[in-house]
């Protein structure tokens, strides 16, 4: 049975100027987390001077699934979950040409309309950018031991893993 995992918490660091980027992990902020998710947060930290191109997902609690109305959603983590969150962050890292990472995803109960992920991807140029946000999400969602349980209004219930 899945059980709720503990956080790891990332750090967005910033550089006085785009040589020091050499020195710098792209990888801004990686967290999995009971608290609600900021948009800004995640999308502050992968700013970089250099980058041209920012993007974004935000995934949220929709109100059905599957023509069944949602009532009540929670997710669940497996302890490995920060660890693999790592191992995608730098397979996209050493695929793209990322300026800037971050990715945090939400576990708990949630409600219709919460946050449940936010990643960002900056690179020089938004091709990139689209690019390497597509596969951190996609990634994330089918290898990252997180589990999601629906609620569903009619009483019945599913349990959701990584695609």
């Amino acid at each position: 049975m899945p059980v709720p995992c503990g956080t790891m918490g990332g750090m967005a660091r910033t550089h006085d100027h785009p040589g020091e980027r050499a020195a710098q992990d792209p990888i801004r902020l990686l967290d999995i987390r009971e608290a609600p998710l900021s948009v800004d947060e995640v999308f502050r930290a992968v700013g970089d001077d250099a980058a041209g191109g920012t993007a974004l997902f935000v995934g949220t609690v929709r109100d059905h699934d599957g023509g069944q109305d949602v009532g009540a959603l929670g997710y669940s983590c497996h302890p490995t979950a920060v660890d693999e969150l790592r191992r995608v962050a730098e397979k996209v890292v050493a695929n793209f040409p990322v300026r800037g990472l971050a990715a945090v995803h939400r576990v708990g109960e949630l409600a219709v309309g919460d946050l449940a992920v936010v990643v960002a991807v900056s690179c020089a140029h938004r091709s990139e950018a689209f690019a390497a946000c597509r596969t951190l999400i996609d990634d994330l969602k089918h290898e990252v031991p997180i589990w999601k349980h629906q609620r569903f209004s009619d009483g019945t219930e599913e349990w959701v893993g990584a695609c």
